[in-house]
């Protein structure tokens, strides 16, 4: 995986990021403290990673608004970047923190930091001197309140944990809005990110649709919207791959509640699929010709 990728309008523009030739859990193992499987919805290292070394150069900043566990800046600090997260959950936060504290052990080389807070609120939340300085975006927003999460045998059944961001008594977090709120919220978020680029800088977004009382829900042209609104140019639509590549064939990696969810709708005839990919969505700054204004 290597080298800048260019969308044309047919399929043979279509980029394909080979993110797990290796599972999460292998990818993350050594590199990043325990704590971090707890996480409801990681990122891929090797996703964060591909898009740190194509759209980016050593000594470049990096920002994720919604950093979660650090991935982002973990593969930014061990690839010679720079690179900001704000978390909005002190849970999270702290892991990161500890990530990052281990990169460095590690012999990672560039600097990184955390900052806890509302991400809908950067511009406040950042030094006013980062204005035009951000090579690179990278982040995920919520797919709702609960992921899949672990899971754990027992005498009654399989038991699901760490499968929330939080208790759900703070609304705040845009994982407990409806796809609009989300919608708005990232828009915020992504015309603060906008205001951070430097000229020619990219946003990275993967995101992928869920289905909600059997009906599919569109993140991915949600996020394309809120770009729009922010002032960002999509410039690439690219596949990260969740499944791995051997021998011709894809290999899913699915979690179990993902086999459990597809065996029941097939056994009452809906003929749904495992997910074997999520949508990279890639934008730049909008020249101020073509800037309509943006959600403050």
């Amino acid at each position: 995986m290597g080298g800048r990728h260019r969308a044309s309008a047919g399929p043979e523009g279509l980029s394909v990021w080979a993110a797990a030739q290796r599972t999460g859990p292998v990818q993350r193992r050594g590199r990043y403290v325990a704590e971090s499987v707890k996480h409801p919805a990681r990122m891929l290292p090797a996703i964060a990673a591909h898009a740190v070394h194509a759209y980016t150069q050593p000594g470049d900043l990096i920002l994720d608004p919604m950093c979660g566990i650090g991935t982002t800046l973990v593969e930014a600090a061990h690839a010679g970047r720079d690179a900001i997260g704000v978390e909005y959950e002190s849970r999270w936060s702290d892991i990161a923190d500890a990530n990052v504290t281990h990169a460095h052990q590690q012999g990672a080389t560039g600097r990184a930091s955390v900052l806890r807070g509302d991400a809908t609120r950067l511009r406040s939340l950042l030094p006013a001197a980062l204005t035009g300085q951000v090579a690179l975006v990278v982040t995920s927003p919520p797919y709702g309140p609960t992921v899949h999460g672990l899971v754990r045998p027992g005498a009654h059944g399989v038991a699901k944990f760490d499968n929330a961001y939080n208790d759900g008594t703070d609304k705040g977090n845009l994982a407990y809005r409806d796809l609009t709120g989300l919608t708005d919220g990232f828009a915020q978020i992504l015309t603060g990110c906008a205001s951070l680029l430097r000229p020619g800088g990219t946003v990275v977004v993967t995101a992928r649709p869920w289905r909600k009382n059997g009906q599919l829900v569109d993140l991915p042209s949600a996020v394309i919207a809120a770009g729009v609104r922010a002032g960002l140019l999509p410039t690439e639509r690219c596949v990260a791959l969740l499944a791995a590549v051997r021998d011709g064939q894809l290999v899913a990696r699915p979690s179990f509640f993902q086999l459990q969810s597809v065996r029941k709708s097939r056994a009452v005839g809906t003929p749904l699929h495992l997910i074997t990919h999520e949508d990279v969505l890639i934008f730049t700054k909008a020249p101020p010709d073509q800037y309509e204004g943006a959600d403050e």
